[in-house]
Order: structure tokens, then C-alpha cells, then sequence
């Protein structure tokens, strides 16, 4: 198979290839970016593998950064560009089921291939446009199947994350799982006690956020990988019912893990407690935590003025384009204009302050200061009161005399 154009990506890469094979080596594009080619998808990575050594490539381009040359990789700087160009190589045993032990840099294009996951990430691409397909990539491309490059008894010993790999490919392509594949991930699934948190996490949020959500997740309860998913060994039914949510795809991370967890039913101390133990972010917690309360009143009420406040505009958004996975109406528009009405969106919008009010009371500082600030706030945001600093303080002599007197 032949491309009959290159994507743009690839063709401000072509001065890199031809140099190197002008130097009398090969050099090929390679990886997903080759898969997302031939399915017509955007490209985000350009990887290049070749048959010259880190200190060949280093030769022959001045700007270069050693970013994992102990694995063959090298990268180079041309123009605002940079790209990734990894020696061939073949890897002995995993004794850790996620790094090879030894990695030996070959001249051979077939060693190199054969050591990838899965056949339709097992693509080499020439300058030319030509397709290697060594493994049978094409058909199964054709046939929508996700199958391991060889034995994927192999292929999953030698990094387990592969099995997560997989799946998230079949909730991103919608592809079916070749049965040998399938089967050697069930029988393997336990191998991912041995794989990080983190490198989970993040094949997990890119199978939440597939466009084939639902037939991901399917594979994910089918093949017991959920069993090793921080929080989840036992929520089988939760996985269902979420599976089950109208087939939208999700846009973030935030609207992902809010809508997870709405079906895990998790009080607030529980879902710190759950996404602590995926490693996510404070940012992340305290945000998806804000969505979920949002999300369990605006299932059955409209948002208070406070609620608007609290929530601000971000997660405002969020929480509209959840409702339709509860047959509820979006009313983004209309609820952000709700926002943009409030009189204050942020304390520091007050029209009075710590100072003015201990100048105004002749009072030192104390728990009565942030009282009477909350108060003159939820005044505000309610429309008791115009935020004014003399009618704030006409406000807080006449109806909160008591705090003042702390």
C-alpha cells in the first residue's frame, strides 16, 4: 500500500528522514501517528525509527537532547520543530513486566517491529508513502480488530500496561478484540497489580473519554481488568450502570470522573478518598467534588444564586453538559447568564473589607471579621443589599448588630 499524500505533519518531517538516509542509514515514520494516517484521523506525535545508533544520529544533527538514550532515543531540534528518533532495538526479558532488562540497538526494521503491542500500531511509513505492513496490520485495520504483534502472552509479560493499552483503543476505534488477545488478557489481567498507578490513570481517562466509551468499558468488566483499578474490584454494577449512560462522548477528565463517581454514589470524604487513590491532582479532587454536589442538586432543582456563586462559571458548564446522561435538558447558556447577573463573583468583588471594618468598629481582628464579611457576601449575592460600602455597613449595624458586638 502506497499513500497518495503525506499529512503536513509528516512532510516537514521528510528533510529529517532524507538526511538520514543520505548518511546511509533507514529511517522510517512509525507508531500511532501511522495508524491514525491510514484511518484518516489527525495526528498529534510524529516518531521516527531508524537504523542508525544515538551517536550516529547525534553526528549528523547539531541540535539534539539525549531525552532516553539509554533506550535509543534521541531528540532532534530542527527549526521550531522537534522530533523523536528512536534506534531500532530488541529487548530481552521483563523481569518487572513493564521495563526490559537489557535493550540491544539493531540495523534491522523487522526486530524493531516485532516487539510493538499491537499489529496496527506495527506500521513503518517511507518518505515515499509507502506502508510496511509486516504483521498483518492492514487486515485487521480493515476488520476493525485490535490483535497483539505475535504472542500476546508475550507482548503482555513484556509491559502489562498493554492490556490497558488495548482496551482503550477498542472505547477510542470502536475495534473488536482479536479472541487470542482477549483471552491472554484475562488470563494475564492480575499483572497489572505490578504496573503503577499513574501509567493506569492515564489509559483509563482515555478509555472513559472514547468516542466507543460503552464497548470499552464492556471489555474492561469482561476481561477483570476493573479488578485492578484503584476503588473499583467491587463495583462491577456501578461500571454497568455507567456503561449504560446515554453514548455521548465525554470532553474532559473533570466530566469523566464526576460522572464515575456519581455512579459509584460516593459521599464527598469518598471521592477524595477514591481519586487519592488513582494519584489525582488536589486541583482535580476539589474540582470534580464541586461538580458532583452541583450535578446531585441540579438533577432536581434549579441553581440558587448561592450555588451559582460557589460553583463559578467552569463548573457551571460542566455540570449542564452532564444532565443529558440523566434525560435532563442543557440549559448551559441560560445558567451562565444566571451567573454573569450575580452583583459579586468573588469575595474580592465586595465592596468592603477586612480593614474597613475593623476602621469602621474600631475592633481588632477575630472570628467576628469573618462573620460579618460572609454576611455583608451572602447579602449580596441574594440582593439584600446593594454591594455599596455605606449601605453595607448601614446593613450590618441594622440586621447583625450581634456580630459586631463579638
Amino acid at each position: 500500500m502506497k499513500l497518495k499524500k503525506l499529512p503536513i505533519e509528516y512532510e516537514k518531517a521528510l528533510p529529517i528522514l532524507k538526511k538520514i538516509e543520505q548518511a546511509g542509514f533507514e529511517a522510517y515514520f512509525v507508531g500511532g501517528s501511522v495508524r491514525d494516517v491510514l484511518l484518516n484521523h489527525p495526528i498529534h506525535d510524529v516518531d521516527i525509527a531508524t537504523s542508525a545508533f544515538p551517536a550516529e544520529i547525534k553526528a549528523l544533527f547539531p541540535r539534539t537532547v539525549d531525552v532516553g538514550i539509554e533506550h535509543g532515543t534521541v531528540l532532534v531540534l530542527e527549526e521550531e520543530e522537534q522530533y523523536e528518533i528512536t534506534t531500532f532495538r530488541t529487548e530481552s526479558t521483563y523481569q518487572d513486566f513493564r521495563r526490559p532488562d537489557h535493550v540491544e540497538f539493531v540495523r534491522s526494521l523487522e526486530e524493531d517491529l516485532k516487539r510493538r503491542d499491537f499489529t496496527i500500531n506495527a506500521f513503518a511509513l517511507k518518505e515515499d508513502g509507502a506502508v510496511i505492513d509486516l504483521f498483518g496490520g492492514l487486515e485487521d485495520l480493515e476488520r476493525q480488530i485490535l490483535r497483539a504483534v505475535g504472542d500476546p502472552y508475550e507482548r503482555f509479560h513484556e509491559d502489562a500496561l498493554r492490556m490497558m493499552r488495548g482496551l482503550r483503543f477498542v472505547s477510542q476505534l470502536g475495534f473488536t478484540l482479536e479472541e487470542k488477545t482477549k483471552a491472554s488478557i484475562l488470563e494475564n489481567h492480575a499483572l497489572l497489580s505490578k504496573i503503577s498507578v499513574e501509567r493506569i490513570n492515564i489509559e483509563f481517562v482515555k478509555l472513559l473519554l472514547g468516542v466507543n466509551r460503552k464497548l470499552g468499558i464492556a471489555m474492561l468488566i469482561e476481561t477483570k481488568c476493573y479488578d485492578y483499578c484503584p476503588g473499583l474490584k467491587e463495583q462491577r454494577q456501578a461500571l454497568e450502570a455507567f456503561a449504560a449512560l446515554p453514548d455521548r462522548p465525554l470532553q474532559n477528565e473533570v466530566q469523566a470522573w464526576a460522572l464515575l463517581v456519581d455512579q459509584l454514589a460516593l459521599s464527598e470524604n469518598e471521592i477524595r478518598s477514591f481519586l487519592k487513590q488513582w494519584k489525582c491532582s488536589n486541583q482535580m479532587i476539589r474540582q470534580v467534588q464541586q461538580v458532583v454536589y452541583g450535578l446531585q442538586w441540579r438533577k432536581k432543582s434549579a441553581y440558587t444564586a448561592t450555588l451559582l456563586y460557589e460553583l463559578q462559571a467552569e463548573n457551571i458548564a460542566l455540570i449542564e453538559s452532564l444532565l443529558p446522561y440523566y434525560g435532563k435538558t442543557e440549559q448551559s447558556q441560560r445558567s451562565l447568564a444566571a451567573y454573569e447577573q450575580l452583583a459579586i463573583k468573588h469575595l474580592t468583588e465586595l465592596a468592603i473589607n477586612g480593614h474597613d471594618l475593623m476602621t469602621t468598629f474600631e475592633k481588632r481582628g477575630g472570628v467576628w471579621l469573618k462573620e460579618a464579611l460572609s454576611l455583608c457576601e451572602q447579602a449580596v449575592i441574594n440582593q439584600e443589599v446593594v454591594n455599596e460600602q455605606a449601605a453595607l455597613l448601614t446593613y450590618l449595624k441594622t440586621n447583625h448588630s450581634e456580630v459586631i458586638n463579638l
